[in-house]
């Protein structure tokens, strides 16, 4: 038992340690990353990384490609990714505060985290808006993907402040985790520009994203839950009895991915090498987060095999939500076929991630309610007999 939690200690924190470099590396990249648009020629410390680890010409066509969509909203643009780079340095503050039991600092530094996250998103609310999808950077896909992740990350820290202001710490620390999980998509990007090009020699920079959205939604939220569990030590939920997936739920969950997942592979490989080379990157990490969820949902105490399973149920259940939204996509939005399946996939395992969390929150909600009626029960039984013993006392009383 020493040796298990010892080995779980040293993983979260060469996590810990793992994102808080990540974080205060790309803080600096994120604060001038905007600049040579405003101002050509300006200090750029992301592209002068990009240029010397992909090429210089790799580098100029990025940012040819993306002048005419960000020249329209440049301003909202560099406070988001001003603000973009404060919410790294924020974040491991956040977290470190946190686990320290740092109070008063956790509570200062959240409300300006929370204000900034606000300030930022609605920064690129402004370009999505002011952007057409069709003309946005890498394509309408790419569009949807950063209006989903948009969404995610500002409802999730609502939700987040929700829960603390009603006093529900272990709510609040999951919703703010996938909000920051939602946050690190960025310099998760970045460093697939720097990566993938190496793996797929003479792709640009608009196709190396339809790559990385295919699989970054999954492996943030995937982060952010693997943080939420480890924080998380509790083996039962005071209220919590059975399961909100039994049997018949998880069989229905994975048949229906399963015909999601045959879908989507279908689906793509008709789409020659550009849809195998996208399928690939989806499946991957796919297959890898499933199973480690679902080896962490078959075992364990009560309360985190719940969790687990919850969350197994959403993964498994994405694909079969990516097929299903990628008609509507095309209807709706007018969307080419291969545009709105990159998209319907994009978004599937981060929304279903969200989903998922909404599904944990109310599952600790109904333990709650149900242990409150629970006490209730018992304090209304109990009034009875306290006032016959009451009564009693009174009347010996009386005779003594």
């Amino acid at each position: 038992m020493r040796r298990t939690t010892g080995a779980r200690w040293g993983r979260g924190r060469a996590a810990t340690v793992a994102v808080t470099v990540i974080c205060l590396a790309y803080a600096p990249i994120a604060m001038t990353e905007l600049w040579p648009y405003a101002r050509p020629g300006a200090p750029a410390l992301g592209e002068w990384l990009l240029g010397r680890t992909v090429s210089p010409e790799f580098v100029a066509e990025a940012v040819r490609d993306r002048t005419g969509p960000y020249g329209r909203s440049l301003i909202p643009l560099i406070v988001h990714s001003v603000l973009g780079g404060l919410l790294m340095l924020l974040g491991p503050v956040q977290l470190l505060s946190a686990v320290r039991r740092r109070i008063r600092l956790h509570r200062i530094t959240g409300t300006v985290f929370a204000v900034t996250v606000y300030a930022s998103m609605a920064g690129a609310a402004l370009y999505l808006v002011r952007t057409p999808p069709a003309e946005a950077f890498s394509g309408a896909a790419f569009w949807i993907v950063l209006a989903t992740i948009l969404v995610g990350t500002v409802g999730s820290v609502t939700f987040g402040i929700l829960a603390a202001v009603r006093g529900f710490p272990d709510l609040h620390q999951r919703w703010l985790l996938l909000c920051y999980g939602f946050l690190m998509t960025a310099p998760l990007l970045r460093i697939e520009w720097g990566l993938l090009p190496s793996l797929y020699p003479g792709l640009g920079l608009a196709d190396i994203n339809r790559v990385a959205i295919m699989h970054l939604g999954a492996l943030v939220s995937f982060g952010a839950l693997l943080a939420s569990r480890a924080l998380d030590r509790r083996a039962a939920v005071p209220g919590l009895t059975g399961t909100w997936c039994p049997l018949p739920v998880r069989v229905a969950a994975h048949l229906a991915g399963a015909a999601g997942l045959v879908w989507i592979t279908v689906a793509f490989l008709d789409e020659g090498t550009a849809g195998r080379r996208l399928l690939l990157a989806y499946l991957v990490p796919y297959a890898v987060t499933y199973a480690v969820i679902a080896a962490r949902a078959a075992r364990g105490a009560a309360w985190p095999r719940e969790e687990w399973s919850l969350h197994l149920a959403a993964l498994c259940l994405a694909p079969a939500f990516s097929a299903v939204t990628v008609p509507v996509l095309e209807r709706t939005l007018g969307l080419d076929r291969v545009t709105a399946l990159v998209a319907g996939v994009g978004i599937g395992c981060g929304m279903l991630a969200y989903a998922a969390v909404a599904a944990v929150s109310l599952r600790i909600l109904y333990a709650r309610e149900v242990l409150k009626r629970q006490r209730e029960f018992a304090d209304l039984s109990a009034t009875p007999a306290e006032a016959r013993v009451a009564a009693g006392s009174t009347r010996e009383g009386a005779r003594g």
